[in-house]
């Protein structure tokens, strides 16, 4: 008793003592309860027969008490939604994650500073244009009468519909995200570069180390940390992909090649009839399904005597 005593005086202490660094934390503090914990009371509507007259609360739970998750295993939509939204999420990864490295390592080996910049703002300009834009910019790129079939046409070639062809449209999703991104998560590591001491670099080239050799020994171990960290979170986001994105860009003719879990609880609950109970429970199985990647990621990534982020 006298120890929990003891250590709630500790603690006490400390945040007396850093009060000015809990206050600076507060709002953050506020924020992530009022819009993410606050709101899970709404995942009982997994487990609920939903009345709207009757609210989230005094809606009656479901017979069985499981019986949304049995009738969403059940629908072969659902599984070929979740198995395609395993497969673009480990593509989105696979095409996502090396750029901003590469990236960050060419541009931190330019030695002009006036055209590094330059070149950063470039490439970091397309993540503040929404998804709305980057649609309509492919579209008119991509389309029958779009620029690049006007450029076909012209060296003699035939139209080809790109937008409906359901075995583009993926590699499609796919590098606009990384065009529109890759600038933006290059920031990432080019802020943990700046953390290298240069002394290093003077003594790897006094050593006779040339440009390459830095790179390897000294910059990549110094965000090896990093890149590692963002690969854990990517994985733990995998069945995240790109609703916006998708929304925008993806036509009803190609809709079953791109079709998500994300767009398929948006379509069961807004464009059909809506059950929320349902969606409720497709989003809660989204949610485990990333938990679960998160912490096999983690725990890969310590097997390898990495870190981890827990």
């Amino acid at each position: 008793m006298t120890l929990i005593r003891v250590e709630k005086k500790t603690v006490w202490k400390r945040i007396k003592k850093n009060k000015w660094i809990y206050l600076f934390l507060l709002p953050g503090i506020v924020y992530l309860l009022l819009f993410s914990y606050v709101p899970m009371y709404g995942l009982t509507l997994a487990f609920k027969d939903f009345k709207i007259s009757a609210g989230i609360l005094a809606s009656p739970w479901s017979d069985p008490i499981y019986k949304n998750f049995v009738t969403m295993f059940g629908r072969e939509a659902f599984w070929k939604a979740f198995f395609n939204t395993f497969r673009m999420g480990f593509w989105y990864i696979i095409t996502g994650f090396p750029g901003p490295i590469i990236l960050a390592l060419l541009l931190n080996e330019l030695r002009a500073k006036r055209y590094k910049k330059v070149l950063q703002t470039a490439f970091t300009f397309p993540n503040f244009l929404s998804w709305v834009i980057i649609g309509g910019l492919m579209t008119t790129l991509f389309s029958s009468e779009g620029f690049v079939n006007m450029l076909i046409r012209m060296c003699g070639g035939e139209t080809y519909n790109f937008l409906t062809d359901n075995n583009l449209i993926r590699p499609l999703l796919y590098a606009s995200n990384v065009w529109k991104s890759v600038g933006w998560n290059a920031i990432l590591y080019l802020a943990a570069m700046a953390g290298i001491s240069p002394e290093l670099y003077e003594a790897a080239e006094v050593d006779g180390a040339n440009r390459f050799h830095k790179m390897l020994y000294i910059t990549w171990p110094g965000i090896k940390s990093t890149a590692v960290i963002l690969l854990i979170l990517a994985f733990g986001g995998i069945m995240n992909n790109g609703f916006d994105q998708i929304l925008n860009m993806v036509n009803p003719v190609v809709q079953d090649a791109a079709e998500t879990m994300d767009t398929y609880i948006y379509r069961k609950t807004f464009q059909d009839k809506p059950n929320y109970g349902f969606s409720t429970a497709m989003g809660l199985a989204k949610s485990v399904i990333n938990f679960v990647f998160l912490l096999a990621a983690n725990k890969i990534a310590k097997l390898f005597g990495e870190g981890g982020v827990m």
